[in-house]
């Protein structure tokens, strides 16, 4: 990993302690660094690290990286995996929060290239966005401080260019569910089941204690599949409705063959997979989630310990 500084920032170090190799901070200080409250005391601002990848889209992460210079102060680090070789389009930008890259010899998977990212994270929570998104200064800030204790993973709503509705909340990912997609345009749910890669904000001990995406899978399916595991774990997936970001979809597998064949590979072996079946028999495909900041179970927090 290469690493560009930005404005770097004190603080307090974090323990960072998780299975299978994954790192993720406990979100508490130090013992040692433990004082008594004092009596206008705030619990500091939850920071988040970003993981960017880019597919030789330089011109869209320049971009991305100018949206969130505008929520700097929330940023604990930006990482942006070049996933193929491409033209440095990046020189010049000054930004106020750490920029780390990672150059892969060969190009590998979404999963594989975020669960990477993730091992240089040291924050409460981690952060896999597009580079083909537009987002507005408070989005972040408002997403960290209104996630429920509940919430493994938590979204905003996504527009369309050209749309004058968000995407539709999405439902537990079967043929049935796709071809409703065709057929009706308007149905979209109170809560979804699961949320689109394009921005899914973790919390970074629920990303660690699935083991993050499965790297099995390769381009397509690995939201869904991350979703189902943390609701089994007994996370929530949430989407804060007041939250809005642009989504420049360019949905590659209606142009290119072998896009259409990655993605439906992901979905047969989705519809085998174990936590598929497993959210059928337990919950229904169409049972709706908890909602959001609603207490957690007995069985949800022994899941969690």
């Amino acid at each position: 990993m290469t690493r560009r500084a930005g404005n770097t920032r004190g603080g307090p170090s974090l323990e960072l302690r998780y299975a299978s190799g994954f790192r993720a901070a406990s979100g508490l200080p130090h013992p040692r660094m433990a004082r008594r409250a004092e009596p206008h005391h705030t619990t500091p601002a939850a920071r988040v690290t970003i993981s960017v990848v880019s597919h030789g889209h330089g011109h869209y992460v320049r971009q991305i990286l100018l949206d969130l210079e505008k929520a700097a102060a929330r940023i604990d680090k930006v990482i942006v995996t070049r996933n193929v070789p491409e033209a440095d389009v990046l020189s010049g930008l000054a930004l106020s929060f750490p920029l780390e890259f990672i150059d892969n010899a060969q190009p590998r998977g979404f999963g594989a290239n975020h669960n990477a990212a993730f091992r240089h994270c040291g924050s409460p929570w981690f952060l896999v966005l597009n580079p083909d998104v537009r987002i507005g200064p408070e989005a972040i800030a408002t997403l960290l401080d209104e996630a429920a204790p509940t919430s493994g993973v938590v979204a905003p709503r996504v527009m369309e260019p050209g749309k004058a509705a968000p995407e539709p909340h999405r439902g537990h990912l079967t043929p049935f569910e796709i071809m409703g997609r065709w057929v009706r345009r308007d149905n979209d749910r109170a809560q979804p089941q699961w949320v689109a890669g394009m921005f899914m904000l973790f919390r970074s001990a629920a990303y660690g204690r699935v083991g993050g995406f499965d790297e099995k899978f390769f381009m397509y399916v690995e939201d869904a599949d991350i979703c189902a595991r943390l609701r089994l774990a007994g996370w929530d997936v949430t989407v804060n409705e007041a939250v809005r970001i642009l989504h420049d979809a360019q949905r590659a597998s209606d142009h290119h063959w072998q896009h259409l064949a990655w993605h439906w590979a992901s979905l047969l072996r989705w519809w085998a997979s174990s936590p598929f079946w497993r959210l059928v028999f337990a919950r229904g495909p169409s049972a709706p989630l908890p909602v959001s900041g609603q207490p957690a179970t007995a069985s949800q927090s022994a899941r969690r310990e």
